[in-house]
């Protein structure tokens, strides 16, 4: 799995001291600075600390299945903002390289929000994973052909489960799932674009995704 961060600390320098600072107890294998530097923190052959209680389609060991890449960004609490083009044009060739070398599939590329949906709001609603999903790094939003299956809410929980959510606090899955695929509105309320959304992702697909 491969695993997007935002730092949520003020500057780039405050994250990457913390994140080696082994009193911390937190890590990641890289950081992506705001002007497009990349700096490896844990080699990738090692365990980093990044994605705490989390789970993920049936694997509840994150950290041990998983590359963490840290994103440098103030994030919700110092000022959230747009992620730059440099740092997403540095960002960009580091994850092409970590999946193709690893066989990482789009399926198994997340943020942590995705796999720690009641504690973790990161990358956020302004990280652009459609400019990712142009180009195979990220699931696409579905775009075409959404129908609203018609779902009672329990069994638009069982299906979000079935895709990879962690369901056990409802609403805070359903804010990850809006926060990754329909971030213009973050409410918790399941609705018949999200029903739709969900039931395009869990359509069989070629790639294997």
């Amino acid at each position: 799995m491969l695993v997007l961060h935002y730092t949520g600390m003020p500057d780039a320098q405050s994250a990457i001291d913390w994140l080696a600072n082994p009193e911390s107890r937190v890590s990641a294998h890289y950081v992506v600075t705001e002007d497009g530097e990349v700096v490896r923190m844990v080699a990738e052959e090692h365990r980093a600390w990044h994605a705490g209680q989390s789970w993920w389609r049936g694997i509840s060991d994150i950290n041990s299945a998983s590359i963490g890449i840290e994103i440098v960004n103030p994030g919700h609490e110092w000022g959230y903002r747009a992620f730059p083009d440099a740092q997403i044009d540095a960002l960009i060739p580091l994850m092409h390289d970590i999946v193709t070398r690893h066989g990482i599939t789009r399926g198994n590329i997340v943020g942590h929000s995705d796999v720690a949906p009641g504690r973790k709001q990161d990358p956020g609603e302004l990280f652009p994973w459609g400019r990712l999903a142009r180009l195979r790094l990220a699931l696409p939003r579905p775009t075409k052909h959404l129908m609203d299956p018609l779902w009672s809410d329990s069994a638009f929980m069982l299906a979000l489960e079935r895709f990879g959510y962690d369901i056990k606090e409802p609403e805070a899955a359903v804010r990850a799932f809006q926060r990754r695929f329909r971030p213009e509105v973050i409410d918790g309320v399941i609705c018949g674009e999200c029903r739709a959304i969900l039931l395009a992702l869990l359509l069989p697909k070629p790639t294997g995704d």
